[in-house]
Formats: structure tokens, C-alpha cells, sequence
């Protein structure tokens, strides 16, 4: 009864942040002078919003395939490593990643001044090609480690049998790879799609000016700096519309099964030699420069800079670990009430608890914005609402942690629980917290490391007295003192990996094997 409550007072606080922050914002806009007729420059964003998720979900998927082929048809000397290393982008804050792809293709990046040295002009990585581009990095090693799984989940005996039938490249390419990339493809491309809607960070350092301008950077620019709240709040409208409507069609292309079930043995998969052993190890080599060299230069960057910190960015980077250690609890523990909930039977929390994915940072932000201007100034509560938005939003991701480890507990122990009538406190003592430990410790890790580098409501509420660490490097790079930039960039890594593995760590230690 009591994780019943828990879990219905943590739904109620869930559709309050998301459709009532959006009814908050949908008053305003209709209460503006204009309605809710959108401007050109309004359709301009949302064009453009569009095209750049599109574009980056094309690349991604399409440069992915190449990849995800070769490391599941090769075996070779530090193939985990360079697996393990394709999930950095997922946790690297975003502006730190961003730094890194100046740090290669900015004005005074490593290809301009090659390129200056053959004579050759120089480019420009402002605008819409570099937002893609920095989409394509964070999103390509995601993309490959969904189409990895893909081939993964083709059975060994499927490649046993075309070997036994000697099938050439192309019949495996005919009969086993591409019926697998047209169930896989279209949920990996829309998933993508969806994270590039959000991404606001990327288009705040890389876009913006009339042609390089998403929705959220439109409802940042309306609050900041124009301070026309009702137009503000028709775009957190039309971004909450694009952002349902590119969640319902990920529900759609979910990722099926379609090979069947096999027996679990352990088999390379169909691997030709000649070229295409080189085409394979040409693509792998590709895509580990093209992950690795930005973080390189960061930390080659950033390395001289560390003695030299301005005095502003400890207690910012002070704030930033407070705030990640805030926004982790809350989220790991509200979304640990909801798995358990689900795996007892009552489903309809799991659509609650994926509903956030609707939203963003810059929507919930300008709700509650909204809501607290005209009580109180927003600066007074930048902390506060940094860690409840954080916390939200990084809740879908940790329940999706938790749910099958919540489930298979109830399985395999509920009726004993039930029987033995634990309960309450001692339930959650004696039997949820030792079981569910190794994907707790998973989940604060994940939560924590993507509260430690948001780049999102903070700029809404947040004044200098308030500012974390992600936006001291913003306001560096801003200043164009990239040396220190990059520094505090460095700091801001090592910080979130540093909470990742503490809480990683700690949730496997001591679990059996």
C-alpha cells in the first residue's frame, strides 16, 4: 500500500511538471497579443529544428552501419575498449563535447590550420552543418551500439548455417544483414530524431543567428533577452507538440526480434577477408579518430590551463556536484517507486514515467518561469529548479535501468516477500535495495553524470551568483579564453566521470559475478 501511494503521489508530481507547466505556457501564449499565430521567424526555428534532427539522424544511422558491421564480423585486441569508448559521448556534457570539435574544426582547429597550411581556405563550423556535426558525434557511437546490438541478436546457428550452405558475402548481406537493418534502422534514426529536438546546448554554441535557430534556442533568446514571455510560451508549445509527436513515433518503430530465438552459443558472425577486411578496419579506425580526437584535444588543451582556473569556476563547479547529487537521488529513487510499481502489476506508471521524454529542459523551464515571476525572482530559485528539472528529465532513463531488474525481482521473490509479509521499510531493507544494487549504483551513475553537464534550464534562472560549472565554460568560450574554457572543461569531465564511476562502482562491489 504504501509503494502505492509513493508511486501515486510521484505520478501526480510528474503530470504536474509536464501538462502543467504546458497549460501554464499555453494560457500565456493564447493571452499574447498575437495568439497563437507563429511569426516567420518562428517558422523559420521550427524549419530548421526539423531539418538539423533530420540531417543528423541520416548521418548518424548512415555512417553507423559501416561501423556496427565491422566490430560484429572482427575480433581484435582492445574491441571492448573501443565499445565501452562509443558510450562516452552519451555521458560527456555537452559543452564540453562541443569545446573538443572547436578544439578540430573551429577557426583555429586542427583541420583549418592543416588546410592553411596546403593553401587551401579555410571552413566555418558555425551554423547548420556544424550543429549536425556535433549531433553526428554524440550520436553516431549511439546509433552504432544499437545496430551492434542488432547484429548481436541475430543467432550464431543463422551464420553456421550460411556458412554450411556457403553463402558469399552477398547472399549473408540478402538473407541475415538487411532483413536485421530494416527492423533496427528505423527506431535507431527516430530515437536520434528525438534527442536531437531537444538538444539545446549544441545550437546555443553553434547556431544561432535568423538561419541557424532551433525552437529552443528561440525560447531561450524570447525569455533572456527579448523578455517576450508570451511568445516564449508559444514556442515551449510548439516544442512540446514537435518533441510528443517524435516520442509516439519511436513508440511505433520500437526495435522487434525477427531471427527467433537460438541456443546462446558463441560464434563469430560471416567474415570475409580481402577488401573488406580493410574496408572494416578503415571504418573502425574512423570512427575511433573521430571519437577520440576531440577529447584529446580538450585534454590537451586543457591540461596547461588547470593551475591557472579563474576563481569563479569552484564554487560553479561546487554547485555542479550538489546539483548532480540532488537531481540523482531524486530521480533514481522516484523512478526506482515507479519500476516497482510496474513490475506489481500496475503498468500505467510506466507510461508516466517515460513521459518526460515529451518534454525539455527549456519547456519545463519556461513553465515554471511562468510560474514563479510573479512571486518571486527567478534567480532566487535557479538551484532548486535546476535539480527538480535534472531530475525529470533524466527519470525516464533510469527507470528504464531498473524496470527488468524490478521485474525479474518480483518474479523470482514476490510471492516469497508476500508470504514471509515483508513489507514497507524492511521490504526495501532486506530484499530491494540488496538485489536491485548493481543497476541502482548504474543508474545514479548515468542520472548524476547528465545532471552534472546539463546546459538547459540553468540559463533561464540561473544569475552570476548561481552559475555551475557547464555554464562557466559556455560564458568562457563566450570570451573567447578558450585556454580557460577548455580547463574548466576538463574539470567538468573529469567531475562526471569521476560521479559516474563512484556510483558504478559502488553498486557492483561486492555483487556476486
Amino acid at each position: 500500500m504504501a509503494g502505492r501511494i509513493g508511486a501515486l503521489a510521484i505520478a501526480a508530481i510528474l503530470l504536474a511538471l509536464t501538462f502543467g507547466t504546458l497549460a501554464l505556457v499555453g494560457w500565456r501564449a493564447g493571452a499574447g497579443a498575437g495568439g497563437f499565430a507563429l511569426g516567420p521567424a518562428d517558422w523559420a526555428a521550427v524549419r530548421f529544428t526539423l531539418m538539423q534532427a533530420a540531417l543528423s539522424a541520416l548521418f548518424s544511422v548512415a555512417l553507423a552501419v559501416p561501423v556496427a558491421r565491422a566490430l560484429a564480423r572482427r575480433r581484435f585486441a582492445g574491441r571492448g575498449a573501443l565499445i565501452a569508448l562509443l558510450g562516452a559521448p552519451f555521458l560527456l556534457p555537452v559543452i564540453v563535447a562541443v569545446l573538443g570539435l572547436l578544439a578540430v574544426f573551429g577557426r583555429a582547429g586542427v583541420l583549418n590550420s592543416a588546410l592553411g597550411w596546403a593553401g587551401l581556405p579555410p571552413v566555418s563550423i558555425y551554423g547548420l552543418h556544424g550543429v549536425v556535426l556535433a549531433h553526428v558525434f554524440f550520436n553516431m557511437p549511439l546509433a552504432v551500439r544499437l545496430v551492434l546490438h542488432g547484429w548481436q541478436a541475430i543467432p550464431a546457428e543463422r551464420f553456421r548455417l550460411a556458412a554450411a550452405l556457403d553463402f558469399a558475402p552477398g547472399d549473408v548481406a540478402r538473407h541475415l544483414e538487411r532483413p536485421m537493418l530494416r527492423a533496427v534502422l528505423p527506431g535507431a534514426a527516430v530515437v536520434i530524431f528525438v534527442i536531437c529536438l531537444m538538444s539545446f546546448a549544441v545550437a546555443l554554441t553553434l547556431g544561432g543567428g535568423p538561419g541557424a535557430t532551433t525552437v529552443e534556442l528561440a525560447i531561450y533568446q524570447a525569455l533572456r533577452f527579448d523578455f517576450d514571455l508570451s511568445r516564449a510560451a508559444l514556442l515551449a508549445l510548439v516544442q512540446f507538440a514537435l518533441c510528443a509527436l517524435a516520442v509516439g513515433l519511436a513508440a511505433v518503430f520500437a526495435l522487434p526480434a525477427g531471427f527467433g530465438a537460438g541456443l546462446d552459443r558463441a560464434a563469430a558472425p560471416f567474415a570475409a577477408g580481402g577488401w573488406r577486411r580493410w574496408v572494416d578496419g578503415l571504418a573502425i579506425a574512423l570512427a575511433a579518430g573521430f571519437v577520440a580526437l576531440p577529447l584529446v584535444m580538450v585534454g590537451l588543451r586543457g591540461v596547461p590551463g588547470l593551475a591557472d582556473l579563474p576563481p569563479v569556476v569552484w564554487p560553479a563547479a561546487g554547485r555542479s556536484v550538489v546539483i548532480a547529487l540532488a537531481s540523482c537521488l531524486l530521480s533514481v529513487g522516484a523512478a526506482l517507486v515507479l519500476a516497482l510499481a510496474v513490475a506489481r502489476g500496475a503498468r500505467w506508471f510506466g507510461l508516466v514515467a517515460m513521459l518526460p521524454l515529451a518534454a525539455s529542459s527549456l519547456v519545463l523551464g519556461t513553465g515554471l518561469f511562468l510560474a514563479v515571476h510573479p512571486f518571486l525572482r527567478p534567480e532566487s530559485l535557479a538551484l532548486p529548479v535546476t535539480v527538480l528539472v535534472n531530475a525529470t528529465l533524466a527519470l525516464p532513463f533510469a527507470y528504464r535501468i531498473l524496470l527488468p531488474e524490478a521485474q525479474g525481482l518480483e518474479a523470482g521473490f514476490g510471492r516469497l516477500a508476500a508470504a514471509l509479509d515483508l513489507r514497507g521499510w524492511a521490504r526495501l531493507r532486506w530484499l530491494v535495495l540488496p538485489r536491485l544494487r548493481r543497476p541502482l549504483g548504474f543508474a545514479l551513475g548515468v542520472t548524476a553524470a547528465l545532471s552534472m553537464g546539463d546546459l538547459g534550464v540553468i540559463v533561464l534562472f540561473a544569475g552570476d551568483s548561481a552559475a555551475t560549472l557547464p555554464l562557466i565554460v559556455q560564458q568562457l568560450m563566450g570570451a573567447y579564453r578558450m585556454t580557460e574554457a577548455a580547463a574548466a572543461a576538463l574539470l567538468l569531465v573529469g567531475l562526471s566521470f569521476a560521479l559516474f564511476a563512484l556510483f558504478d562502482l559502488g553498486g557492483r562491489r561486492g555483487v556476486a559475478a
